[in-house]
């Protein structure tokens, strides 16, 4: 039995024909329940009744019962029998543009190994929760497929941009609105001469970087030695279930946003003796309007209904060759989160929310006026190569380092499980 290549082509199950707009959902963690729930209103064919079928219940509904995962099953299963559903006949890969006013990034609906996966040829960044691997393992097995992709960059290759230079300039198969404008264009890549050269071009890469989509993954890989222990005799090691659903962009294409942080209180400091500390640490400056960083090592803050621009006053005490103590966001952590506000744990203390940059720094005004926090801390994004030199050094990013925009949608292909 050969391992997969890195990326193989799937069975994508995708909106019929003249159905996208009628299917195609913003991604299942991007909403909450009644924030779905109202979307779908009037939309018998959305794929949220498929990614947060809780809005099929009433409310207080446990999102995480069987029932609710098993109507996800049924939704799904329902949306093919009445045709707006349809099952490729052979494995292809897509293409899959993203337009985001100016912004526009092209790549690759695939299925990503899972061995490749488990072995870290495809990197991770970032730890990841049991309860919402559960979840994701849950959602896989009752719909059998898996539906919210995971996203993944991968260094520039000329004979895979050539690929895809050359379909994307066919009519594609579908392009349809998301929410916040963002368009969402799919074209499918079933050359065989095609799919060769891509399956192979990857197949040469020592690495590929998962961006977003670390619980998606790690679900994946769960239900595959799940299925290997049900199949038993029956497992090939060729089954779609053995590759999980993504999409992968080459990283010059790509956007990282400022993932940005606000706190409940100073830990009991007045804002007068917070900020007296924070001038032992920082050069600071008060900012005419919003301070927004324009490069490493600038943090903006709101305190008081006033905007600051803080650098460090000496160079920060970190070891410069750890790829994770030298992000600004540990910095941060250390001069000011964990030294000054007691805040150590980034992933269970209840005083610290975050706010992705896409939101733009007047949501942390909004937050920090309405009193529910007493400051907020404007970061510059971390880089991709940031990113790749924490994943290459077998380490994760702090808690919410990385915000990605635009988003990937739901139901533009899904990958069943056989």
């Amino acid at each position: 039995m050969s391992k997969l290549p890195l990326f193989s082509p799937i069975y994508g199950i995708r909106p019929a024909k003249g159905k996208a707009q009628e299917v195609v959902a913003p991604p299942y963690d991007v909403l909450n329940s009644k924030e779905a729930r109202e979307m779908a209103r009037g939309k018998p064919w959305s794929f949220l009744h498929v990614s947060k079928a809780e809005i099929d219940f009433p409310d207080g509904v446990d999102v995480y019962s069987d029932a609710v995962y098993r109507k996800a099953g049924d939704n799904f299963k329902k949306m093919i029998d009445a045709g707006m559903l349809v099952r490729e006949k052979k494995p292809c890969f897509y293409v899959y543009r993203l337009q985001m006013g100016a912004h526009i990034q092209t790549g690759l609906v695939v299925g990503a190994c899972i061995e490749d996966y488990d072995a870290n040829r495809i990197r991770k960044h970032e730890f990841t929760r049991p309860v919402k691997e559960e979840d994701r393992a849950k959602q896989i097995k009752f719909v059998q497929a898996q539906t919210g992709p995971g996203l993944i960059a991968y260094k520039q290759i000329p004979e895979v941009a050539a690929v895809i230079k050359k379909k994307t300039g066919e009519k594609p198969e579908f392009s349809v609105e998301g929410i916040g404008g963002v368009i969402h264009t799919l074209w499918v890549l079933g050359n065989e001469d095609d799919i060769r050269v891509i399956a192979d071009a990857f197949e040469r890469q020592a690495a590929v970087y998962i961006a977003d989509g670390h619980h998606r993954s790690a679900a994946a890989s769960r239900v595959r030695k799940f299925m290997i222990e049900q199949r038993g005799a029956a497992h090939t090691g060729a089954e779609p279930y053995n590759y999980y659903l993504a999409v992968a962009y080459p990283i010059n294409e790509m956007k990282i946003w400022d993932y940005n942080r606000v706190v409940k209180d100073l830990n009991g400091l007045s804002p007068e003796a917070f900020m007296a500390i924070i001038k032992g640490s920082f050069e600071v400056k008060e900012a005419g309007g919003r301070a927004k960083p324009a490069a490493r090592r600038e943090f903006g803050m709101y305190l008081g209904g006033k905007w600051y621009l803080l650098k460090p006053a000496a160079p920060a005490p970190v070891k410069t060759d750890d790829p994770v103590l030298s992000l600004d966001v540990s910095v941060l952590s250390d001069l000011v989160l964990d030294k000054i506000l007691g805040i150590k744990d980034l992933r269970k203390s209840d005083r610290i929310d975050f706010v992705g940059g896409i939101r733009g720094l007047e949501e942390l005004e909004k937050r920090v006026d309405s009193g529910e926090m007493q400051a907020a801390f404007a970061l510059f994004p971390p880089s991709l190569d940031e990113l790749i030199a924490v994943a290459d050094d077998n380490q994760v990013m702090p808690p919410k380092s990385t915000w990605f925009e635009p988003k990937l949608a739901d139901g533009m292909v899904s990958n069943p499980l056989l």
